[in-house]
């Protein structure tokens, strides 16, 4: 069990202790995915959704996300983030791409909150969506890009 590091030696669950870790400044991107039928697309771009800017609505959900994610994630450190920016991007004729670009001055990663941020964004625009499309599907969610920390950088590799 020793090699997991969110267990103990006798297999007890533990928040990691990084009292000795440097600071250093630590970057995380991640992306996730909503797929969804071509008039739910032209609506969300048209801002014509009746429960108001799904972009800008899913945009604010996924940064106050960001900063809920040690509450939501029982082992993660609550962190003070320097920055999170996400983006919406239309991919062809069904598909929303959001990416959340997290930044933090710490002594652990922003992984998570990254991932919580598109997580969180992708549910929000299916909420405000669905009485139009409840067939829409979500992901891939993935980490992207990480720098920082001991374990360097890491550059998802392309499929």
């Amino acid at each position: 069990m020793s090699d997991l590091t969110h267990f103990d030696e006798e297999g007890a669950s533990r928040m990691v202790d990084v009292g000795g870790k440097e600071i250093t400044a630590r970057v995380a991107v991640a992306e996730s995915f909503v797929t969804m039928k071509a008039e739910t697309r032209k609506l969300i771009l048209d801002r014509e959704i009746s429960k108001g800017d799904v972009l800008e609505i899913a945009r604010i959900a996924g940064i106050m996300a960001t900063k809920k994610t040690s509450d939501l994630i029982p082992l993660c450190h609550p962190l003070s983030i320097n920055s999170v920016r996400l983006e919406f991007a239309s991919l062809g004729e069904t598909q929303i791409r959001i990416e959340a670009t997290v930044k933090v001055d710490g002594k652990t990663g922003v992984e998570m909150e990254a991932l919580t941020a598109v997580s969180v964004a992708a549910l929000t625009m299916y909420d405000m969506c669905k009485a139009v499309d409840r067939g829409m599907s979500l992901g891939p969610t993935q980490l992207v890009e990480k720098s920082g920390g001991k374990s360097g950088h890491y550059l998802r590799e392309s499929d």
